[in-house]
């Protein structure tokens, strides 16, 4: 090719890509343009980002599509660089990359935005957002409304029932975020639905696409079986699923499987076992070229296919044994032998430690000795050993031990320690690495999520605040800085606002747990 025609094609692309950076939908806004665009627009998402960060970058073609789906429907989606805005990210909080926030026409009170991190999931999000939570819909309007949406949930009233109208109201705003809501009263429709009023029918874009609902008009009820209906007979396990798998309430059988002869083989095998356990057990596969390495938090090899069943509540697991034959009479009999309750749980753990320090080690086997049992305010760390962010609050986190430990009066209320969720078993459900909670002396069943700042002072100020014995620990500290300045400028310093995301980046394979803990909701 002539150099004229080389320059010339380097030209054309070039233009090529300006013409697609200036036909964005996204809108990215400086600080002085933040807040006249929030207030003249009924709803936005806003993604606050630095250039350099990995998520934001996967993000970056996600967000520029939905952005494009939801232009039509007036719904605005706006970026900020925090690297150049940093006054305003600092005013909204932002504390990790990407932060997305949902506002409604104000500054005022946005909420975090807590979907997928994929075009449709937000698009979808974002649409739920728009819409009050309950949609009033009539004979025109309800067709196109039963099918705008993977999951949508309608209730059939007589005019005149505001009791199951406010309840129904109620179960909407709670799931709002997850699920599309309508109701309609029109005699007409109500009987050409052929449902019973007050009654839910749940339209989905799988299975069966209608399923009714015809029992007792009462909350929970209904919730149970719209959070049910919603999730495939056998669906699959992955980064956008996973976490209403663990929120579903009910085990989980996972089916490991490679490629789609295997999963074929095993989804229509397997459909009149789920059809019987359903609402009691959910049935999933699971990619095994793709999350192989989730098989270890379910103590399963990777061998291929595997089965466990995952009592998703307690965080108990029940591997197939691999040295048998995995068969679908096999994984019968096994799913029977765990409904009866004749099975016992597989326990992961690593040793007991010989002796603790300043920071407690948890591991499986000590765990309701050290959190549990005891009248004392526990703070644990839950973290893993690939985690970047989990090794920088290391020396902090020890720091903040010796502080309690130390001291004769306050390691009398308080323990500080540590437990790493991937290699032992514990029942709590971690969402991300590293998580902190405080078990409070008499409140151990409710432990308190923390999520403040992750220095020394923070942590300090969080335990007594929020512990049973409010144990306060500032002047200890202060002495202990004074005494060792240089040492406790090290370890104690704040970390910079926003500069990484709060779960760590991994280079290495991913499990599909792992995948979801991204940040809280990210994907691979």
């Amino acid at each position: 090719m002539h150099s004229k025609q080389v320059l010339f094609t380097l030209m054309t692309a070039m233009a090529g890509v300006g013409m697609a950076a200036d036909a964005s939908d996204v809108h990215q806004l400086k600080s002085d343009e933040f807040d006249a665009f929030i207030t003249d627009n009924k709803l936005v998402l806003a993604e606050f980002y630095a250039p350099w960060c990995g998520h934001c970058k996967a993000l970056a073609p996600e967000y520029e599509t939905a952005a494009t789906e939801l232009k039509d429907k007036g719904i605005k989606l706006i970026k900020v660089d925090c690297t150049e805005e940093s006054d305003l990210c600092q005013k909204q909080g932002v504390e990790g990359y990407p932060t997305l926030k949902v506002f409604r026409g104000s500054l005022d009170g946005p909420t975090p935005y807590t979907g997928q991190r994929k075009s449709a999931s937000i698009v979808s999000y974002m649409v739920k957002q728009s819409l009050p939570a309950v949609s009033v819909l009539t004979k025109e309007t309800i067709e196109s409304f039963k099918t705008s949406d993977k999951v949508v949930a309608i209730a059939y009233f007589n005019a005149d029932d505001k009791k199951s109208n406010e309840t129904f109201s109620s179960i909407a705003d709670s799931l709002r975020d997850d699920y599309l809501f309508g109701a309609i009263s029109d005699p007409a429709v109500v009987e050409a639905a052929k449902v019973k009023a007050p009654g839910v029918i749940v339209y989905r874009t799988f299975d069966e696409p209608e399923t009714v609902y015809d029992g007792a008009f009462e909350k929970d009820a209904v919730t149970s079986f719209i959070k049910t209906t919603a999730i495939p007979l056998i669906g699959e396990v992955g980064p956008e699923t996973y976490a209403g798998y663990m929120s579903a309430g009910i085990p989980l059988a996972y089916i490991f499987v490679e490629g789609d002869e295997q999963k074929t083989k095993f989804t229509d095998g397997l459909r009149k076992l789920a059809i019987k356990h359903k609402g009691k057990i959910n049935f999933a596969t699971i990619d095994a070229v793709a999350f192989g390495a989730h098989a270890q938090n379910l103590n399963l090899e990777q061998k291929w296919p595997a089965f466990a069943i995952q009592e998703t509540v307690k965080n108990a697991k029940f591997p197939f044994e691999q040295d048998k034959e995995l068969t679908i009479e096999e994984i019968e009999k096994f799913t029977e032998k765990f409904v009866s309750g004749e099975m016992k749980p597989s326990i992961k753990s690593e040793p007991l430690p010989e002796k603790q320090g300043p920071v407690h080690t948890i591991v499986a086997h000590n765990y309701e000795d050290i959190v549990i049992n005891n009248d004392k305010d526990v703070l644990v760390e839950f973290y893993a050993h690939w985690c970047g962010h989990c090794k920088a609050l290391a020396p902090k986190w020890e720091e903040l031990g010796a502080l309690y430990y130390n001291n004769k009066e306050f390691a009398e209320k308080v323990i500080i320690a540590k437990v790493d969720a991937t290699l032992n078993d514990v029942p709590d459900e971690i969402q991300g690495f590293p998580t902190i909670k405080l078990f409070a002396a008499g409140k151990k069943d409710a432990p308190i999520d923390y999520s403040g700042g992750r220095n020394v002072e923070d942590f300090v100020k969080f335990l007594k605040e929020s512990g049973t014995h409010k144990v306060d620990a500032t002047e200890a500290l202060a002495k202990s800085q004074e005494e060792a300045p240089a040492e406790a400028e090290s370890a104690g310093k704040a970390a910079p606002a926003a500069t990484e995301e709060k779960t760590e980046e991994k280079t290495a394979e991913p499990t599909a747990e792992e995948a979801a803990k991204e940040s809280k909701h990210d994907e691979l």
